[in-house]
């Protein structure tokens, strides 16, 4: 029997540490090849186990097989996909060109392994946020240890599985456990973190990657609006924001937050809205209950802060457009809109990150982007229209983490655009080659010859030579 005053997990995390930052030494010369090998295995393991995945995420808040197919596995498999395809070109030093002032010389670029990260995935995603990073990680040759949330149980024991039969422990590890295996694993001085959750435990991760100068890349939220213009197809887009904003239940960093429609169609919209909901989600008529597409909510305790939303809301005056339903037992809450709602409603404040979408109204597009400049910068905007000079006026006059017209969450898919947010909403970019940058120490390596070079005329002592070659180059260059 162990000791009382000996902590079990600090002791392994201690252990794992070590030897992945012997490994990561050793990474720094990994070939293209070797990176591919690795990926190859993991994307094999993922290949041959997709009903072990599905059954796992099932199992932690229903999520219908479909949405886990399309926004769990397909995403992580085209990532490797694409890495694979690519990284040989990513790890390739980029020469750049060299001014007059350094002739003789000659300098590049090389991408170099951080060494030792840390990924602590978010509950909402389980799958595809712990993995996706991993795949950046492993390309960039870089060694990982990975805190999978404790909300998902079942996930996070498949991704423990997962790894523990793809690599070694030197180079991929997970620690499984509640929030005290993530506070012990920001003890140690990582080479660069990767955190994917809320701004608020945003903070506390940067705090703790300040003790040591470590590097972070942090993926958070906010709130993302969609605006549906006078010109908009609004069958089409109150489909598309249907399922952007109750896929998984809602709970996904990018679906729309909140909906400014012009208030000359704000009527027909919602009534476009409702039907679309019916179709994708009730088509029988038998109750959205009922159906075997709709995820639920994660746990008791995310349900309960919804409930007191919509408490919030409906009190201070907003209205019951669709929906409401809640069946605690079954963590269920049904898609639901709420208009007039106010500034004063906490659902304007905060990040709901579940099934209710508030609607509001708006008279012009300057009134509507002075709403949305007014809030911290969101991970995500969107706008329908079919007017191009109202689209680029939009995203000329917000500022996000990526932008989309005429649809919702796509962009997560591009693996060739980066994906991140700004300031409130998230630091750095991850993803294709940008999630390879991430991992990713951008070395300036210069090269100069022996002998006399452009700089030599410039050593002290400093006489009247010098100093008119110091003038000409203030001058010239």
């Amino acid at each position: 029997m162990e000791p009382e005053n000996i902590d079990i997990n600090a002791t392994l995390i201690d252990q794992v540490f070590a030897l992945q930052k012997e490994q990561a030494l050793k990474m720094r010369s990994s070939t293209a090849n070797l990176r591919i090998a690795l990926l190859k295995k993991l994307l094999d393991w993922i290949t041959k186990h997709q009903e072990d995945i599905r059954r796992a995420i099932y199992a932690d808040f229903k999520k219908p097989y479909p949405e886990i197919d399309i926004s769990e596995i397909f995403v992580v498999t085209s990532e490797i996909k694409h890495a694979i395809n690519h990284l040989e070109s990513w790890m390739k030093p980029k020469k750049v060109s060299t001014p007059l002032t350094m002739l003789g010389s000659s300098s590049y670029i090389h991408y170099e392994p951080k060494g030792v990260c840390l990924i602590i995935a978010p509950w909402n995603y389980p799958f595809n946020l712990a993995l996706g990073p991993l795949v950046s990680a492993i390309s960039a040759g870089c060694t990982a240890i990975i805190k999978p949330s404790e909300m998902t149980p079942h996930t996070s024991a498949l991704i423990r599985r997962l790894v523990e039969e793809t690599f070694d422990k030197a180079l991929v590890s997970v620690f499984e456990g509640e929030i005290e295996v993530a506070q012990k694993l920001l003890t140690k001085p990582f080479d660069h973190i990767f955190f994917t959750g809320s701004p608020a435990v945003g903070k506390i991760v940067m705090k703790s990657a300040a003790e040591h100068l470590s590097s972070v890349t942090l993926e958070l939220g906010g709130k993302s609006p969609a605006i549906v213009d006078i010109q908009a197809d609004l069958k089409d887009a109150a489909s598309k924001i249907a399922w952007g904003k109750f896929v998984n239940c809602g709970q996904t960093c990018i679906a729309p937050d909140y909906v400014l429609v012009h208030r000359a169609v704000q009527i027909p919209f919602l009534e476009e809205l409702k039907n679309q909901i019916k179709k994708m989600y009730d088509p029988s008529g038998k109750g959205i209950e009922k159906s075997k597409d709709y995820a639920r909510i994660v746990s008791t305790k995310h349900l309960k802060r919804l409930k007191h939303l919509m408490a919030d809301a409906e009190i201070k005056g907003a209205q019951l457009f669709f929906g409401g339903y809640v069946n605690e037992e079954e963590n269920f809450f049904e898609p639901t809109v709420l208009t007039g709602v106010t500034d004063d409603m906490t659902i304007l404040q905060e990040e709901i990150f579940g099934p209710i979408l508030p609607v509001k109204p708006y008279d012009d597009l300057k009134e509507a982007l002075d709403f949305i400049n007014s809030k911290p910068k969101p991970l995500a905007l969107y706008i329908f229209s079919k007017d191009n000079n109202k689209i680029q006026e939009v995203f000329s006059n917000t500022s996000s983490g990526g932008a989309v017209a005429n649809d919702c969450v796509l962009h997560f898919l591009q693996n060739e655009l980066p994906f991140g947010g700004v300031n409130n909403s998230g630091i750095g970019k991850a993803h294709g080659h940008f999630g390879f940058l991430a991992f990713s120490n951008e070395k300036a390596v210069l090269k100069q010859r022996i002998g006399l070079t452009a700089s030599k005329p410039l050593f002290p002592p400093y006489g009247l030579a010098n100093k008119k070659i110091i003038q000409s180059l203030l001058k010239w260059f």
